[in-house]
């Protein structure tokens, strides 16, 4: 690998190596749990949401919105244990990109949107940090995919070029959008594909 020109690899979280924090269907078990209508929780989530992953509010003001808008038979607690609950390793990537790291010659950066809590309770649970030489997450950064400046703002701090990164995420919306940045984007579809791309890219630098 040439001097002074460092290789980027950029990855998702939610739906990459974990489960994603507060997805769609953990809201459709968290409404049957606690016996929320979900039509409800989810048009308010779907207004809130957005202003929670940037940073704006806190978890608690998200859930005051959200879910405790009126009294309910649950306290906060459980209900936020729950969330952190639904917060699951996905099978093997994580494991073998945290010892792939150790020679790959590569840095490797988190772009991902979450909420603050949830980032911080992921980050610790799941030893990102051993995979993970920066995180750009939305809620520190107060920007989230698939806005082009949170992949510019993950160049500049990794000082790479787009030539040099190579970001993975499962949403294709997102891939293109890191794609219009001038990254070399692709589609994470399982554990062995994925790996497989990762290696040809490496034996082709």
């Amino acid at each position: 690998m040439e001097a002074g020109y460092p290789q980027v690899l950029f990855l998702d979280v939610g739906g990459v190596l974990l489960t994603n924090g507060w997805g769609h269907e953990s809201r459709q078990l968290a409404a049957e749990k606690f016996s929320i209508n979900y039509a409800d929780m989810e048009s308010l989530h779907n207004l809130i949401f957005p202003v929670y992953e940037i940073g704006s509010i806190t978890l608690d003001e998200y859930l005051d919105t959200v879910v405790f808008n009126h009294p309910r038979n649950f306290t906060r607690e459980d209900f936020k244990s729950f969330i952190f609950s639904e917060s699951k390793e996905l099978p093997d990537l994580l494991q073998w990109l945290k010892a792939w790291k150790k020679d790959c010659g590569f840095r490797i950066i988190s772009i991902n949107n979450e909420g603050k809590e949830l980032n911080d309770y992921r980050i610790k649970k799941f030893g990102l940090h051993q995979c993970f030489d920066a995180f750009v997450s939305s809620c520190e950064v107060g920007m989230r995919k698939p806005d082009p400046s949170i992949f510019k703002l993950a160049m500049g701090i990794a000082q790479a070029e787009p030539q040099q990164c190579y970001y993975f995420d499962d949403r294709p919306m997102l891939v293109e959008a890191a794609k219009r940045t001038g990254i070399n984007g692709f589609q994470h579809i399982n554990f062995e594909s994925t790996k497989q791309i990762i290696e040809n890219i490496q034996t082709q630098l």
